[in-house]
């Protein structure tokens, strides 16, 4: 009996059932309607500056990179009665699913099942157009992707210092759909490098925008160091429009992270437009502290 079991077990790893997902490293995403081109430690730059210039040129360029995998970066959350999760997300649009209906105009099927784990990588998708990047877009590795008829080169795992390093290039390159698509590219990697660029660009980005955005996902991330600096601009950013956007950043943690420090704002800010702000996402929380800091206001 005990050797029965013994070769069971050696063939359940030869087939790779017995492996934990994240022993396999990053697989590329499923593409549907497309083709899927794999390069291997392939240069992220050198491949981008190598696609095709031609005006009527589109070909996206993927890798994977270490996340937390708190979020599912899907166009469909939690399964169904079918027990799939995440559909699908077109790659050339962004209106909507791809249904999972073989009845309907393009159907895509099947999709991934509802992975037992969190993901451990994300999946980072750049779009180059006529040579130029324009598009970054960010996937859950069980995401199926329809590539519109795109060639998708496939990159693999990535060093994550090298992907921040990139990313910081396309967020400074003074395109703003572009920064944002990187700023958010950004929060989706686990790396320390990622978030010490994030707190770079929320207290020195060259644009109030470029501070704001680094502000909002510096909240979903939350966590000590995050919650400090988002604090530290509603304090000491010239410009209001970034401290009102902190407020907001600040309405997005965690209550007992928020909460308290959107109330400090209400009662003793200096500048009146920012406790405006702080009273509207407190009045937004529903928290029992919001309720009962507006009792007291009221009573006074």
């Amino acid at each position: 009996m005990r050797r029965a079991s013994i070769t069971i077990v050696a063939v359940l790893l030869l087939l790779g059932y017995a492996r934990p997902a994240h022993a396999q490293g990053p697989v590329a995403p499923s593409i549907r309607n497309g083709r899927l081109e794999a390069r291997a430690g392939g240069d992220l730059g050198a491949v981008v500056r190598a696609v095709p210039a031609g005006a009527g040129d589109v070909t996206w360029v993927g890798y994977a990179v270490p996340a937390d995998g708190s979020a599912n970066r899907c166009c469909w959350n939690g399964p169904g009665d079918t027990g799939i999760c995440c559909q699908g997300c077109r790659l050339e649009r962004e209106d909507g699913v791809m249904s999972s209906d073989a009845t309907r105009a393009g159907a895509v099927t099947p999709a991934r099942p509802v992975p037992l784990e969190p993901a451990t990588h994300a999946v980072v998708l750049v779009r180059v157009a006529a040579g130029a990047v324009d598009r970054i877009r960010v996937f859950s590795p069980s995401c199926v992707l329809d590539a519109g008829g795109r060639t998708v080169v496939w990159l693999g795992a990535i060093a994550a210092d090298t992907s921040v390093a990139w990313l910081h290039a396309q967020a400074v390159s003074g395109r703003r759909r572009l920064a944002d698509d990187a700023v958010m590219a950004l929060a989706a990697h686990a790396a320390p490098a990622a978030l010490d660029q994030l707190i770079t660009f929320a207290r020195q980005g060259d644009t109030v925008h470029l501070r704001g955005q680094a502000l909002f996902w510096l909240a979903q991330r939350a966590g000590a160091r995050a919650v400090g600096v988002i604090a530290e601009a509603v304090d000491r950013d010239p410009d209001t429009d970034v401290k009102r956007r902190a407020v907001f950043a600040l309405s997005q943690l965690p209550p007992d992270d928020g909460v308290p420090r959107l109330i400090d704002i209400a009662r003793d800010h200096s500048n009146a437009a920012v406790r405006r702000q702080a009273f509207f996402w407190l009045g937004q929380s529903k928290d029992t502290r919001a309720l009962a800091f507006f009792s007291e206001i009221l009573k006074r």
